[in-house]
Order: C-alpha cells, then sequence, then structure tokens
C-alpha cells in the first residue's frame, strides 16, 4: 500500500512542492514546526534512511541542503535544523526547519492546524529564494 507520501508525489492528494527530480521531491509538511518547514523524500518508497544506497542518500542531503539555504536567507534563524526521525510515516524524510534553539525540533510543538494562507505564502518566498 502506498504511502502518504507517494500519494503526495503521484498528485493524488495536494502538495506545495519547492523541488522536483527524477528521485526525490521537497514540499511543505502540512504541520511544521516553524514557517518553511519543508520534507526532503525519495520517490522510490523506502522506510529507513539505513536502507537508502549512498548515491541517493547524498542526493537528498544535496537538495535538504539547497532547502536549507533558502530557509536560512528567508528567515534569517539562528540555524536551519534537519532530521530524520521516520517514525511516523514509513517513507525516508529529511525534514529541514528553521530552529533558534533544540526545543524547535520537538514535534510536540508542530503547528497541527496551519493556517492555509500562511502555508502559502511560506511556499511562496521559499520558491523566490529557490529560484535565486
Amino acid at each position: 500500500m502506498a504511502t502518504i507520501f507517494t500519494s503526495i508525489i503521484e498528485g493524488e492528494l495536494p502538495g506545495r512542492f519547492l523541488y522536483r527530480d527524477e528521485r526525490c521531491v521537497a514540499f511543505l509538511t502540512i504541520e511544521p514546526l516553524s514557517p518553511g518547514h519543508t520534507l526532503v523524500v525519495p520517490i522510490r518508497e523506502i522506510d529507513h534512511w539505513i536502507d537508502m544506497d549512498d548515491d541517493l542518500a547524498g542526493h537528498l542531503m544535496a537538495v535538504a541542503r539547497r532547502i536549507g539555504v533558502a530557509i536560512d536567507e528567508v528567515y534569517q534563524p539562528e540555524k536551519v535544523g534537519l532530521m530524520i526521525a521516520g517514525l511516523e510515516v514509513p517513507h525516508v524524510h529529511i525534514h529541514v526547519t528553521a530552529i533558534n534553539g533544540v526545543h524547535d525540533l520537538d514535534f510536540a510543538r508542530a503547528d497541527r492546524n496551519p493556517d492555509p494562507a500562511d502555508l502559502d505564502e511560506a511556499h511562496a518566498r521559499l520558491s523566490a529564494a529557490l529560484a535565486q
């Protein structure tokens, strides 16, 4: 059975995409830890990050870095955090988000009901930064 991320990747569910190539996508999460919180996801369903080959893992990290640079430019946080947790969806995904302290990586603090206009604004701002 396909994961929710595969449904988003295939266009069965909506997503605010920032990046797409033949191996991965990056889109905003619908439960952000901070504005611009993005997931970098391989197109192929892989449950555990340690099961990725080195080439794919390196590619995802390069894309995550590109997204991180845009987040840093747009939001100017103390740091851009990166996390691979993988417990909530059995499909590898890298969280890239603005942080000002380690507490900003606590999923209990995620916005479970963000304003769609805020997500649209984050998408527009990050898309513009990535286009430069």
